[in-house]
């Protein structure tokens, strides 16, 4: 079956660097590829990638040389469930979420040298994504429930997740502390009178004094400005989050396309897959130097609800000579013309 086929922009190219079920660098990748983030290492960079299927879910690492050929594949998180979304830290750690009942965050080595742990004091709930912000020392995290909440984690040492406090964002602006993270008998949702509550939360990301997060059941695209508190919903039918190392966002939407979000908050499209009708595109990041961008599409052409067709594509080619300049990336639409041969694994 043809892979699909890829509308991107002059001068791009793209290639598929796994596929679920079949083997990359002998690891056999995983089912339902989901959140995803990039990682320095030496001259290289290492794209890892969750699994949200149950039972079996965590997440897979791609070891790439610094010409982008694949040195080697592993598995940096195992027996855990539904891991939807994350979030990288700036001490080079993924977290890792389960989108499940009193679901936890894992902190998970990138580099495939330390086991995983638990973040309980991060809070047992359906977690959506984590987005670190080093500027205030906390992380925000969404709750992939019809009333979910915006959460908040400071930690009582930045760069040490084991211990600290969990807050909930309320309707008056400010954040108030959640009794009980653990939720034993009240889920942390339901602890604090005032919670502000959204339907769905997915992806979140931190960029430049904002926590941009997405609502799932709503189709929102939100942005918190953590300096001066205000929430804006900014638009819909967003799914996905990144941002380029020249900071501009970068936004996956329903009608399989990512788009950019330009400095007035509009969304100029910047790559649209054809063939994937019944899928979701996931896990958008940049290697470390902004040359590509890694993504995937969850459940493939087939559309499988166990996402065995997932498909994980890279994308090479001069992001940083568009940055900054709205429209210049051209659209998807206006690149229809220019479909990129996608090359296999």
């Amino acid at each position: 079956m043809s892979p699909g086929s890829l509308a991107l922009p002059g001068g791009f190219t793209a290639r598929i660097v796994a596929r679920s079920g079949r083997k990359v660098a002998g690891l056999t990748w995983h089912p339902a590829p989901d959140g995803g983030a990039c990682f320095p290492d030496g001259d290289g960079w290492i794209y890892v990638s969750n699994s949200e299927i149950p039972l079996l879910g965590g997440a897979s690492a791609i070891r790439f040389a610094s010409d982008g050929s694949v040195i080697e594949a592993y598995r940096i998180l195992s027996g855990t469930e539904l891991n939807r979304a994350g979030g990288a830290t700036p001490w080079q750690t993924w977290l890792s979420a389960e989108e499940t009942h009193r679901g936890q965050i894992f902190e998970c080595d990138p580099y495939g040298s330390r086991a995983a742990r638990p973040r309980l004091a991060m809070g047992r709930f359906r977690h959506g994504a984590a987005a670190c912000d080093p500027d205030r020392e906390v992380v925000y995290l969404t709750e992939d429930e019809p009333d979910g909440c915006l959460y908040r984690f400071v930690p009582d040492d930045w760069g040490d997740l084991t211990e600290g406090t969990l807050e909930v964002l309320c309707g008056t602006g400010d954040w108030r502390r959640v009794p009980s993270p653990a939720a034993l008998s009240l889920a942390t949702r339901h602890q604090v009178d005032g919670a502000r509550h959204f339907s769905g939360g997915g992806d979140c990301h931190y960029a430049g004094g904002v926590c941009y997060f997405t609502t799932t059941g709503t189709g929102g695209l939100w942005a918190y400005d953590a300096v001066t508190s205000r929430l804006e919903r900014v638009r819909d039918a967003v799914g996905s989050l990144t941002s380029a190392p020249t900071g501009e966002l970068y936004v996956t939407l329903d009608s399989m396309e990512i788009g950019v979000v330009t400095p007035d908050r509009r969304v100029e499209p910047f790559l649209r897959l054809d063939g994937h009708d019944k899928s979701e595109l996931t896990g958008p990041a940049f290697s470390p130097d902004g040359s590509r961008l890694y993504f995937s599409s969850q459940r493939g052409r087939t559309g499988d609800l166990a996402g065995s067709d997932g498909h994980t594509f890279e994308v090479t080619g001069p992001f940083a000579a568009h940055s900054g300049r709205p429209g210049a990336t051209g659209t998807a639409h206006a690149a229809a013309g220019r479909v990129s041969t996608i090359t296999a694994p």
